[in-house]
């Protein structure tokens, strides 16, 4: 997901009148311009995702970024980092969600993490406990398939990267049933839309006079006779 700012498609009635120095000093008040509306788009954008997304994660606001544009070059971009991206697609062009693995994590039973997320290597921790399992199992509404509890006092626990094993008590079953903690399921489709390139759009095009007449002033201030 990019936003390319560029001043050659707003340029031509802004230039009519200027004088010789003035347009010399043209390149660099465009650079300066797409640069500040570049920084302007970003606030839009995460505002925008605040807005849309359910408790976004600051990765996911952070991942927002601005390339300036320069006097050799006159093309500001705003873009989302590549792992944010991926599952930002749907949100913007329509589709499912982007899963992480091959199913849908859907938390029943399992402590999240403030933004309400599975922690990170949550289901890894699972997979090294053995009061857990992971497969289907039949249940009155029919076959679910996700990671599943048994009801044990204690649980041996083996370190994956270690190989360390410990017994413990801490966060056993004890309700005499099989606990479901995370429920796999099919990617959902994505029905909330970013209008991510709109927005962008509309604040450079609301933006654009003020900051040229803003980078002009500035560079004229700098300019040598």
């Amino acid at each position: 997901m990019a936003f390319d700012i560029s001043g050659r498609t707003n340029l031509a009635d802004f230039e009519r009148g200027l004088n010789d120095l003035a347009k010399r000093q043209l390149p660099y008040a465009t650079a300066l311009a797409l640069t500040s509306l570049s920084k302007m788009v970003v606030v839009d954008e995460v505002k925008n995702l605040s807005a849309k997304l359910k408790n976004p994660s600051p990765f996911t606001l952070r991942s927002v970024k601005a390339v300036a544009a320069r006097k050799d070059n006159l093309t500001a971009r705003v873009y989302v980092m590549d792992k944010t991206a991926a599952y930002l697609e749907p949100y913007e062009r329509g589709g499912v969600h982007k899963l992480a693995g091959k199913a849908l994590l859907n938390p029943k039973d399992i402590a999240l993490n403030q933004y309400g997320q599975l922690r990170k290597g949550a289901l890894a921790a699972l997979k090294g406990r053995s009061d857990i399992f992971i497969g289907p199992v039949k249940t009155k509404k029919g076959i679910v398939n996700g990671v599943w509890q048994r009801t044990a006092a204690t649980a041996t626990i083996t370190n994956k990267k270690t190989g360390k094993t410990r017994v413990s008590s801490r966060g056993v079953n004890t309700s005499g049933a099989l606990k479901l903690l995370i429920r796999f399921g099919d990617a959902l489709a994505v029905r909330t839309r970013l209008g991510y390139q709109a927005r962008a759009t509309a604040v450079v095009n609301a933006n654009f006079n003020a900051e040229m007449d803003k980078a002009m002033a500035k560079a004229m201030g700098s300019a040598r006779p």
